[in-house]
């Protein structure tokens, strides 16, 4: 994936809104009716779309269960798929 740098800014409004950017959003990849997550580390605040971000977190927590599952390639997934739906399909 490209990294994309650049410096943007926006007011905060007397609720505490603030309108992301239309170059932010578009690096991000954020739509209308989009969620976003804000990641605080320390004095820096990260944006992030939240959709992506769960992803990450999940991927993240699932990291090496494949290989205890004693999955080691996709086709070590692949056969297992088929193997489970020719078991469901045996009545």
């Amino acid at each position: 994936m490209e990294r994309i740098n650049f410096v943007d800014n926006a007011r905060v409004m007397s609720k505490g809104q603030v309108t992301i950017p239309k170059k932010v959003r578009a690096a991000l990849g954020i739509v209308v009716g989009d969620r976003v997550t804000f990641v605080v580390d320390g004095n820096r605040v990260r944006i992030v779309n939240s959709a992506i971000y769960a992803l990450e977190k999940f991927q993240d927590h699932m990291k090496g269960e494949a290989k205890k599952a004693g999955f080691f390639s996709e086709e070590d997934i692949a056969e297992w798929i088929t193997q489970s739906r020719r078991d469901e399909a045996i009545p």
